[in-house]
């Protein structure tokens, strides 16, 4: 399952930092030792990708096209994105841009909303490791298997399930996945989306609008709305603020002085206009070296 097929130059991004940073969180995360390897499911395929230097190699299970793997690669990873202008724009003092020197080609990925939406979900008093957790059981449990055959072997390939299979699971299936308590918040997704909820129409609207909409949505609060508007649709005007973000914020920006989310989320717009949300992914990254409590 392994296989290469393609490869590309790449500047400026970093599969490691990228995958690390929380953010592409319907990977499998299966990372090789030396960390540049990591696998996901896309419409029905297993996606490989392996980063050697500035060389990207990537394959699929079962092949898609050369142009359609090129394009998902270049898509997922916003590998067309002008980096050095993004880091000129947000590297408006010292704490963002000694975090761009220490990770520097951390991309926001951009990943289909469906799965964003629950992934975030799942997301909420929750760490890394177990979200992908979780994620995995959902697809081995309720994805649509597609068998391929590849060197005379099959391999079973499940995608994500969609939102008219979830919508059909008890809560307490749910959970046995692994949900917890966000089960019920799934299931209600999942029945709003595969009813009358266009997930995907939520692209042509202006950031404002389809964050109030998706806060229509259970267990889809400011914070989640931000998280999926930003991974899922790629609106780099969203500023996700939790716990941790506004504690950051507070301590780098404000003396630590307690500031409310709204606040937070103006002081954003105001300071990194058009980036707010890779701001956000390298201030989350430079948090980690403050000693907050």
């Amino acid at each position: 399952m392994n296989q290469f097929s393609g490869k590309m130059k790449v500047s400026d991004f970093d599969l490691k930092y990228t995958v690390e940073s929380a953010q592409p969180l319907t990977f499998l995360a299966e990372i090789l030792n030396d960390g540049r390897h990591v696998g996901y499911v896309s419409d029905s395929s297993h996606i490989n990708v392996k980063q050697e230097g500035e060389l990207l190699r990537y394959g699929s299970v079962p092949n898609l096209s050369a142009a359609k793997l090129k394009r998902e690669i270049e898509r997922r990873f916003a590998l067309r994105e002008d980096m050095q202008k993004i880091y000129e724009s947000i590297a408006t003092d010292k704490f963002i841009a000694d975090s761009i020197e220490k990770y520097p080609g951390m991309r926001v990925t951009e990943n289909d909303p469906w799965e964003t939406t629950v992934c975030f979900v799942i997301s909420q008093f929750n760490n890394v490791k177990r979200i992908r957790l979780i994620i995995r059981k959902l697809i081995e449990t309720y994805g649509e298997e597609n068998n391929v055959e590849v060197g005379g072997k099959n391999f079973a390939i499940k995608s994500f399930p969609t939102p008219e299979v979830l919508a059909q699971q008890s809560v307490k299936g749910l959970m046995k996945c692994g949900t917890g308590f966000r089960g019920k918040y799934i299931k209600g997704v999942a029945e709003a989306c595969s009813d009358s909820f266009d997930l995907y129409r939520l692209y042509n609207k202006k950031y404002h609008i389809a964050k109030e909409e998706l806060m229509t949505l259970p267990g889809i609060g400011d914070k989640v709305a931000d998280c999926i508007l930003l991974m899922g649709y790629k609106k780099p005007e969203a500023f996700p603020v939790d716990t941790w973000i506004k504690r950051i914020v507070e301590r780098v920006y404000f003396n630590g002085r307690k500031q409310s989310i709204k606040s937070i989320h103006r002081f954003a717009d105001e300071r990194w206009p058009g980036n707010q949300g890779i701001a956000q992914q390298y201030i989350f990254w430079a948090g980690r070296s403050l000693k907050i409590k």
